[in-house]
Order: structure tokens, then sequence, then C-alpha cells
């Protein structure tokens, strides 16, 4: 029986930090070039969505000097994609900032993320987590009980004395595989209100959202930020979500099904 290679990856893409920890049956060599055929697709990613690029197709695209249709492919399906959420969130995720500019950010991070695991799964590593950027996913195939559990910062940022973590949910026997967050403790306010002029509401500074895959955790959770406390009966009627709102005021409110997914104390 060949033991397992334990592994952690970090890769600074995309304007934030990737981190892939797991196990692989492959060996030294073959998952370091497993792991970088996963980076690649982060890195190409960031090629074509970045906005602080100047030369990207998404620059040119926010310039005028191209349309959807000059550029490669995949400009084009993360376009519908957003698309398609604007509409499931009822207009709470949108991917055009209020100078009119097509910002998919909120949605091409977990994106990439979730084709970089893909490749992972592909080519052998099957024992592993993805941190991107703070938003979590979980293989199926985790052999490890610590590795289910995901901690939850409090809504303050890390640089500060107080920080830590606000709870921990455990994932394993539950259908769940990510957690994503969003909130204005590191960033400030980078979460524009799509349905009107100004800031987003204020009553909330945090949302954690869980579901079945990355990227709808990472949409819902941006959407929901925006809409504020009101989100939590919209997420009640969607199939394979839950999620935490931590109020500015301390309170703390979440959907019906959060409560058997804090982990227990042992």
């Amino acid at each position: 029986m060949v033991e397992s290679l334990k592994f952690e990856h970090i890769e600074e893409c995309m304007g934030t930090v990737f981190v892939f920890k797991g196990r692989s049956p492959l060996g030294e060599t073959k998952t370091e070039q497993v792991l970088q055929n996963g980076v690649a697709i982060l890195r190409m990613s960031d090629q074509i969505f970045s906005l602080y690029k100047t030369e990207s197709p998404l620059s040119r695209l926010a310039r005028g000097e191209a349309s959807v249709a000059d550029l490669p492919p995949v400009v084009n399906e993360i376009w519908d994609d957003c698309e398609a959420w604007e509409n499931r969130t009822d207009g709470w995720f949108k991917a055009f900032t209020p100078q009119h500019t097509f910002d998919p950010s909120g949605l091409v991070k977990t994106w990439a993320a979730a084709k970089a695991a893909e490749r992972l799964r592909a080519e052998g590593i099957v024992d592993f987590t993805l941190n991107a950027g703070g938003d979590i996913m979980l293989n199926d195939e985790l052999t490890e009980d610590i590795d289910w559990r995901i901690g939850i910062s409090k809504p303050i940022t890390i640089a500060s004395p107080d920080a830590g973590v606000l709870t921990v949910f455990d994932l394993k026997g539950t259908e769940f595989r990510a957690v994503a967050t969003s909130g204005s403790a590191e960033r400030g306010n980078h979460i524009w209100n799509p349905k009107f002029e100004g800031d987003v509401q204020d009553e909330v500074v945090q949302v954690s959202v869980i579901a079945r895959d990355l990227v709808t955790a990472d949409v819902w959770a941006t959407a929901a930020f925006a809409e504020g406390v009101r989100a939590v009966e919209r997420l009640n009627s969607e199939p394979g979500i839950e999620a935490l709102f931590v109020m500015r005021d301390g309170g703390l409110a979440g959907t019906d099904g959060l409560t058997p997914l804090f982990a227990k104390v042992d």
C-alpha cells in the first residue's frame, strides 16, 4: 500500500490567495505537476478577467475596444452565467458596477477555483480542500474528520487583536461541500447595491452561505449581503442553501436548517 503524500500549495493569484491542502497518492513529482496544472487555470482566469491588467480581455471590453464576441469564448460563458445568477437572485447579484462596467469578480474567482479543483480530481488527487481567499471547498473523498470542519471568522479585520473564530461548521455526513463569506471587515463596502444608488444596507456586517458547490455559495453570499437580513426568507426557499447572518449590533440570524450544521464540542 502506497502511503499518501501530504501537501499544501499556496498560490497568490486573482488578487487573493488560494490554498490547496490534502493528501495525494501520486508521489511528490507527479503531485506537484498536477497542482501546477490546477494553478494554471487560476492564472489563465486572471489574465482574462482581471480589470487591473490593462491589456486583459475584460479591460479591453471595459474601454469599449472590443465586444464580447471578439473575446475568448469563456468571457461569453461567464457573461451568460452572471445573467442567469442575476435572474435567480432576483437582481441582488449583478455583474455590472454602478459605472456600468462588466465586473464578474463576484463569480469568477470561485468559478476558476472550481475548475482548478476539477483538474485535480481528473488527474487523481481527490482527498483535498481548497481555500479560495476565505471561501472553502471540500472534496467528497476527504479522509480526515478535521477537514470537514470550517471555521467562520469574526466580522472584524484579521489585523485586529480581537480577531478570531466566531463559530465552526461541520459538514461531514451532509450534502454540503462549500462555504463562502461576504462582508465588510477586510475590504470595506466593496459590494455595491445592485438595485439602488449608494451603498448596500448596513444592518448586516457578514453573511456566510453553505451550499453544495463553491460558486453557488459565493454568489448567494454576495447577493444576501447586498439584500440584508431580508434574504433569510429568500434563502429558506432555495434548496441546498443555509446561511448565517451577523448583524451590526452583534445579533445573529440564520436559515431554518442551519443549527444542525454547527460543530459539536468534542
